[in-house]
């Protein structure tokens, strides 16, 4: 990676000394006369090198300001009191509240019209002492940029990108999604289907890794398993429509193979699970089929799966963002899997027999 840029790289590039360089970047002019063209060289060079001031240094000079940073990249945060993401934004705001911290909220565009994973909405982010991060997926070159400059972030979700070098703080999915197929052979399955989301973010992945890691320990044929569909983002919408039918014909046809039992992901819309749940009405659940979701299905406590810990998602990475920015040599470990919680539900029984 190249070196990054520092302050007698602006200098030179706006030619102007290394203390007006300084005192512009910090906001410190008062006393001083400086123009506002060299002040605007100064701070057009930085952009255009891609600056970052050093974390370190400029909390001991500012004795930091207590603002961190959410960046989503959807094109707005959740408002709806059920959204899969509302619980986490509630965990953040607690715990920034006990922590001392005030919250700034990007929505990744600025009114600049940009997209939300371009580098430069992201960019905007070092206006607070750190950042938490939510997206399925990480635009890789903005936040490799805030890391070599030593931008305290975190990611809410498991991340293995960028060499696994980003900090987060994650479910795991792996243990709680093999436990689920795991109680489903102990109860005499042998023929099951795993529906999963066509994204292969990390959460998806986790999730199928796990079902296959004990659908393998277990003897079952994988070949078959894993079906892939794509998610509605309106679960009122056409589209969700046609996603239903889509369900429906599999769940038919399953049945047609000898299938006993299905699993299916909980996304973020949760429209997989919806439809899955829908086309499963005309059956008796879980005598002749059980069903399992992994994730807890809003308005259905009644289904077997797991509780994902949302709430405290957001409270332990806020704990770990703020250790970020107030220690010059932040604790391990700065990568931290939350457990899920079982939830038995009653939609898991003994296998149907021919």
């Amino acid at each position: 990676m190249a070196r990054a840029p520092r302050q007698a790289d602006i200098a030179a590039a706006a030619g102007v000394s290394q203390t007006t360089v300084s005192l512009v970047l910090s906001g410190n002019t008062d006393g001083m006369r400086l123009s506002e063209s060299t002040r605007q060289r100064v701070l057009k060079a930085a952009e255009r090198l891609g600056y970052v001031p050093d974390p370190v240094a400029t909390r001991l000079a500012s004795a930091r300001n207590h603002m961190i940073g959410v960046y989503t990249f959807a094109s707005a945060f959740p408002t709806a009191v059920d959204d899969f993401y509302y619980p986490i934004l509630v965990g953040i705001e607690e715990e920034a509240a006990a922590l001392g911290q005030d919250l700034i909220l990007f929505t990744g565009t600025g009114g600049l019209g940009a997209r939300a994973d371009d580098k430069t909405a992201i960019r905007r982010t070092r206006i607070a002492d750190g950042c938490l991060f939510f997206g399925r997926h990480v635009p890789e070159e903005p936040i490799d940029w805030l890391l070599g400059g030593g931008f305290p972030l975190v990611y809410v979700g498991r991340r293995d990108e960028l060499d696994g070098r980003i900090p987060f703080v994650g479910v795991d999915y792996v243990a709680a999604s093999a436990a689920i197929v795991e109680r489903l052979v102990e109860s005499g399955h042998r023929e099951i289907r795993y529906l999963r989301s066509v994204d292969d973010a990390l959460s998806s992945s986790d999730r199928e890794q796990g079902v296959l890691a004990a659908a393998e320990s277990a003897g079952l044929p994988v070949r078959r398993i894993v079906v892939r569909a794509a998610d509605s983002e309106d679960q009122h919408a056409g589209e969700f429509a046609d996603l239903l039918a889509l369900v429906d014909g599999l769940v038919g046809r399953w049945r047609e193979e000898g299938v006993t039992a299905v699993v299916v992901e909980e996304t973020d819309t949760g429209s997989l699970s919806a439809a899955l749940l829908e086309a499963v009405k005309g059956l008796r659940v879980p005598e002749e089929l059980s069903i399992a979701v992994l994730g807890q299905p809003k308005d259905h406590p009644e289904v077997s799966g797991f509780e994902v810990p949302r709430q405290e998602l957001g409270r332990r990475a806020v704990r770990l963002l703020v250790d970020q920015i107030t220690s010059v040599d932040p604790r391990h470990p700065q990568q931290i899997l939350l457990d899920c919680v079982p939830v038995s539900g009653s939609t898991i029984g003994p296998a149907a027999l021919g």
